[in-house]
């Protein structure tokens, strides 16, 4: 199972949900706090660089979020990523920034 911690897996540097990962040894023992991270992390965001969508959704100036894409939250998308036509995402995500979802 070593080649399933988080420390092989994953470069914590490049995500706004390191602190996420704090005390976890494993990716799945995150998800129970998951919702509970993204609206905490959401409700920190700089207003001058991501606008919120009702009560649980941030989305970053700068990102793309195509008029048919579905965002259900709690969601963070993040810088300069791009949601595209008729993308879904279910809630509890973050989407990085510059992913491409869609």
């Amino acid at each position: 199972m070593k080649e399933c911690k988080i420390t092989k897996l994953y470069d914590l540097n490049n995500t706004i949900a390191k602190d996420l990962f704090v005390g976890c040894e494993y990716p799945w023992e995150v998800l129970p706090k998951i919702k509970d991270f993204i609206i905490k992390l959401g409700e920190s965001l700089d207003s001058n660089e991501y606008d919120k969508k009702g009560d649980d959704i941030w989305i970053a100036k700068s990102a793309k979020v195509a008029p048919t894409a579905y965002i259900k939250g709690p969601a963070i998308i993040g810088k300069n990523a791009e949601i595209r036509h008729c993308a879904f995402i279910r809630g509890n995500a973050i989407v990085g920034e510059n992913s491409v979802v869609g």
